[in-house]
């Protein structure tokens, strides 16, 4: 919330000084009407004269910024302030620091209210406001203080003579309390606060550092609460609704003018100023909420810097910040940070993302510093926080402002991604480096939703294509298709369409879209890059033998094995010879072609297959290999649907504890197993261990993976099936009914899965 500038009222109104220039030890000043001239030996009138220990203050010497309206919440803040300034005889020290527009000054002014309020009567002592942006502001204000004390001295002292009678005036009373607003240097204040004083100082900064080596105490503002942000909006862009209304927008039912109300604010990041600005705004508009968010998303550099009629136009968001980094000009570095920064989202961002910055690490480390000191990002020994709206309008270019020139914008979004396309973990797949996926994920997001895409580079394809790949092998299927699709647009773009990098974009977003079941783009896609593979890269070239396995495996998913199996055979007899016995993809052909002759019914075949892929995955990549854990899982499949449920059961419950272990208990595989095991014990008749498990499962699916999936929807099934072994037709029916109507919307009436259900429910209807 901003703060108006101290309000003149009569009791503490702060006097002008009017001082000419004085020559040869005398000085004229303009004093009632005529000129009297005072030189060194003049007797200046006994009233001016006297000692300051006599002077007391007139009554209610009050000189606050006029009370506002928008203060709202932030009663612990000022709890903590009034402990903080809680001393006895001798001078305390409150620093309030926090990000340009968090509320400090609004915060310090309404404390100093409630204090004026309480020292009312005569002879108590001042409360008294001081703009302390720089040291000859700091200056006035306390010459301010000394004219309002004893009004006569304006016309016979100079501005040094008088802030420094304030001084000694303040260090000869107690009970006072000064309040010293934006205080851009500690040492601007440092000679005052430095002098053995008796009262109390209230300073607002927006510099976090330097404040131990006066004493002070430490307080950081941070934003508002939800509840009381929507009451500021509400205050602002609404006034005449009841005061309750921001718990019905809290509850999903926000009045009309309200509309979008909860997502505004937390766009804004909770911060007072800019949902003061907005509300404004709203109000003089009469725009809703979303209306407002629309124009933030499609013109966020002129939003952010726009205000309402009759608000002060040097105190918008945009502004303000331009303020700080303006303090940070001996810091270049620091501006660069933070618009690389920017692109990121606002959970942490790990610290030695920074590690590839072309920077020597400690002057990385001191620009950190710096932005951390002016309350810009916030620093733990492990990562970096930024303000959502620093860095919306960080990222927001405008030529007007030389922290945010276009082209210094497009460099940061480019520096941000190769940050990013460097620290991401290679292979995907490999469990090690899932729990830093994990922590980058929302800055790939951020970055990609807000970079435009027709600025993808090469290095942003890479970036997403490696994402897409994590998303996948994780189940997230909902986004996989639309980041590989962007992938490929920004290979075919910069690369062009035969190259190899684009190639292999194309064969991943084909297997993003098998994955969710859309076969029916799988395969064409896998064909035509299939036919480009052999041309650019020749019938053995590894990438080219991908490809035909990956086309063989669609061909089986859709049920088209006499298609499958010849293609599964040659390639994996290509892989032999290009490759050898032994290479992981060649162990990965012959896994695939054991599934494709069970999938055929040809168990005879299948089992030694499998057989001899598990025992060389398991001395070639290791026994807790995810690729191992799979052969594992496949045996088992395959000795269940022999019917040899001893061998299957055992082995499916140790698959199971070796992916939980390994993987984890929401990975899809392990999801995978328990449906597995879950499908054995209905194998085996034992429904007391299946139905629950199937329970289990479908749940977790449909929480980790979605409900529509294609594995939620086998799930469903599996349940239904299961019911209808024990004979409760009223639950299998409507489940198989259900999740048939959901296959066919999802999948298409001649996906394997969708036949499938239709045949469980045609056999007991």
């Amino acid at each position: 919330m901003s703060t108006p500038p101290p309000a003149a009222g009569d009791p503490g109104r702060q006097p002008q000084i009017r001082m000419e220039a004085t020559t040869s030890g005398q000085g004229r000043v303009q004093q009632a009407g005529h000129d009297q001239i005072i030189n060194e030996t003049t007797v200046l009138p006994e009233a001016a004269v006297r000692p300051v220990t006599d002077v007391a203050a007139p009554p209610r010497l009050v000189n606050l910024p006029r009370h506002t309206r928008t203060f709202v919440g932030r009663g612990a803040e000022l709890a903590r302030l009034a402990a903080a300034l809680h001393g006895g005889g001798e001078v305390v020290v409150a620093a309030v620091h926090g990000l340009g527009g968090v509320g400090k000054s609004t915060l310090a002014a309404h404390y100093a209210l409630a204090q004026a309020a309480r020292r009312d009567g005569p002879g108590l002592n001042p409360v008294w406001w001081i703009t302390a942006d720089s040291g000859p502001a700091l200056e006035a204000g306390l010459a301010g203080l000394a004219v309002a004390l004893q009004p006569e001295l304006a016309t016979v002292l100079s501005l040094e003579a008088l802030a420094e009678r304030a001084r000694a005036w303040l260090a000869a009373h107690q009970g006072w309390l000064l309040v010293l607003d934006n205080v851009v240097d500690p040492a601007d204040v440092r000679p005052l606060l430095e002098r053995t004083l008796a009262g109390q100082v209230l300073v607002t900064s927006r510099l976090g550092e330097g404040w131990h080596r006066l004493d002070a105490q430490l307080l950081h503002l941070d934003v508002l609460g939800e509840r009381e942000a929507l009451d500021l909006l509400t205050r602002l862009a609404a006034p005449g609704l009841a005061p309750d209304v921001a718990q019905a927008v809290l509850d999903g039912h926000p009045p009309a003018e309200l509309d979008g109300a909860a997502e505004l604010v937390r766009e804004l990041g909770l911060l007072p100023l800019a949902i003061e600005q907005a509300g404004a705004y709203l109000h003089q508009t009469r725009l809703t909420p979303r209306a407002y968010l629309e124009l933030l998303r499609h013109q966020p550099a002129v939003m952010y810097d726009r205000t309402a009629r009759g608000a002060d136009a040097e105190r918008t968001i945009a502004r303000l910040w331009r303020l700080s980094l303006d303090q940070l000009a001996g810091t270049p570095l620091a501006g660069d940070l933070l618009r690389v920064l920017a692109w990121y989202g606002a959970e942490p961002i790990p610290r030695p993302l920074l590690d590839g910055l072309d920077a020597e690490p400690s002057e990385v480390q001191h620009a950190l510093g710096e932005l951390a000191a002016y309350n810009m990002i916030t620093l733990d020994g492990e990562t970096i926080t930024v303000h959502r709206l620093v860095q919306a309008v960080a990222r927001s270019p405008d030529p007007a402002d030389p922290h945010r020139r276009p082209t210094a914008i497009d460099t940061a979004r480019d520096q941000a991604t190769h940050l990013l396309n460097d620290a991401v973990p290679a292979p995907p797949w490999d469990p090690a480096g899932w729990p830093l996926w994990r922590m980058l994920l929302p800055h790939i997001t951020t970055l990609t939703d807000h970079a435009s895409p027709t600025a993808d580079t090469a290095t942003t394809a890479r970036l997403l294509n490696r994402t897409g790949l994590f998303l996948s092998g994780q189940g997230v299927i909902s986004s996989t298709i639309d980041v590989h699709a962007r992938a490929l647009a920004a290979y075919e773009r910069v690369l062009g369409s035969d190259h190899p990098d684009t190639l292999a974009s194309r064969n991943n977003l084909a297997y993003a879209y098998r994955s969710a079941g859309h076969l029916d783009r799988a395969i064409p896609l896998y064909e035509a890059t299939l036919a480009d593979y052999e041309r650019v890269l020749g019938t053995d070239h590894p990438s080219t033998l991908n490809s035909r396995n990956n086309l063989a495996y669609a061909y089986r998913s859709a049920g088209h094995l006499d298609r499958a199996i010849p293609l599964y055979e040659a390639t994996l007899a290509d892989y032999e010879r290009v490759l050898g016995t032994d290479h992981p993809s060649t162990l990965n052909s012959r896994n695939n072609l054991a599934y494709a002759y069970q999938s055929a019914g040809d168990l005879d075949r299948a089992i030694p297959l499998y057989k001899q892929t598990l025992a060389d995955r398991e001395r070639v990549l290791g026994s807790d290999h995810s690729s191992t854990l799979n052969s594992r899982n496949n045996l088992a499949s395959a000795y269940q649907s022999a019917g040899d449920l001893d061998r299957a059961i055992p082995l499916h419950k140790q698959t199971l504890a070796d992916r939980k272990r390994v993987l984890g208990t929401d990975h899809p595989d392990t999801l995978n197993s328990r449906n597995n095991l879950a499908s054995a014990y209905q194998s085996a008749g034992d429904l007391d261990r299946a139905i629950p498990l199937h329970k289990q499962t479908l749940a977790d699916r449909k929480r980790v993976l979605g409900t529509d999936h294609p594995d939620t929807l086998n799930s469903r099934n599996n349940l239904a099936s299961a019911y209808q072994s024990m004979g409760d037709l009223d639950r299998a029916i409507p489940l198989y009914k259900q999740t048939l109507a959901d296959c066919e919307r999802v999948l298409s009436s001649d996906h394997p899965l969708t036949k499938t259900v239709r045949a469980n429910l045609s056999a007991i209807e």
